[in-house]
């Protein structure tokens, strides 16, 4: 199967529809902002993501990752999976693998996740639209496809999403437009108590230090960074990638993807130096989850588990 980048992925898939009835299930939101009770055992500050293995996951949007060569696997069975092959009670399930969600759907995918003693901790999704479209209607229609994203959220009992900063036609992000659209979906998040969460996942629409700027200007206790060790890195600096962590940390909350290596245009595998990341991360103050996101050639399984136990050693000591 010819590999398919994560950006490419997102710009060919559009986000699933999402009409929902939220009823009794929403959190009691904190007018003062999240207050999340983490666990400190370094292995349950672990979770597994479900991109790393969109080879397998069954769903109408996930067409274009999955391979029909591979056992196919629906998400609901995710969690059971992660705690039987890396005995991990965390997931970090990608909004393109659900299959559905409409209501019935989050039920199973929250009560098999639950019967897997497992938990979500975040959700990455993202798209259709930028929320820095000049089209004032058609940015309004991102951020209110954005906030049935934050419903998606409370079904499965995620207390985050990640949100891709779409672009608009390869034109320079607007930081005005873009921070306007964010303040409306962080003050959602917040009346249900979800945090929003922005990755440094693209190195033109989502530049880590841009990042940065939109969040101290939204200044809101739902929105937060996400730093990804290794996305930056892409730019062939080494010192811009270290940086950028040093700058996204400080904003981060719940959520950040481990990985050790990213392949680029032409195949390029680019790598970082883990215990720097993770030093990075414990100076900053940082005490939320650690997800594995790995990237790389050959199976995930693999990949993944040498994530884990990289993982395990710079947190124990």
């Amino acid at each position: 199967m010819q590999k398919l980048s994560r950006r490419s992925f997102l710009e060919r898939t559009s986000s699933v529809a999402a009409g929902l009835l939220v009823g009794a299930g929403l959190q009691s939101a904190n007018a003062s902002g999240p207050n999340l009770q983490f666990p400190t055992s370094p292995r349950e500050r672990l979770a597994v993501a479900s991109w790393p293995f969109r080879a397998y996951i069954e769903s109408p949007t996930n067409r274009w990752a999955r391979d029909p060569k591979l056992p196919g696997m629906d998400l609901k069975d995710f969690a059971a999976m992660v705690k039987k092959e890396f005995n991990l009670p965390n997931i970090e399930p990608l909004g393109q693998h659900f299959r559905s969600t409409e209501p019935a759907y989050l039920a199973e995918l929250r009560q098999a996740v639950e019967k897997a003693g497992s938990h979500v901790v975040d959700i990455p999704t993202g798209g259709p639209g930028s929320f820095y479209d000049p089209d004032k209607a058609k940015r309004q229609a991102v951020v209110e496809r954005a906030k049935k994203w934050v419903d998606v959220a409370v079904a499965v009992g995620s207390p985050s999403l990640r949100m891709n900063l779409e672009g608009y036609r390869h034109t320079k992000p607007d930081f005005d437009l873009t921070a306007e659209s964010l303040k409306q979906l962080a003050e959602s998040g917040g009346e249900k108590n979800v945090l929003i969460n922005l990755e440094n996942d693209d190195l033109f629409n989502e530049d880590a230090f841009f990042i940065v700027r939109v969040v101290r200007k939204v200044n809101h206790p739902y929105l937060h960074a996400l730093p990804d060790f290794c996305n930056s890195m892409l730019s062939g600096n080494p010192q811009f990638c270290y940086d950028a962590l040093k700058a996204m940390f400080p904003l981060a909350y719940n959520i950040s993807h481990m990985k050790d290596s990213e392949t680029g245009d032409g195949g390029k595998v680019y790598t970082v130096d883990v215990a720097r990341c993770f030093e990075i991360a414990k100076a900053a103050g940082y005490k939320g989850y650690f997800s594995m996101e790995w990237e790389g050639k050959g199976e995930p399984y693999a990949g993944t588990r040498r994530l884990i136990e990289e993982s395990l050693k710079n947190l124990a000591g």
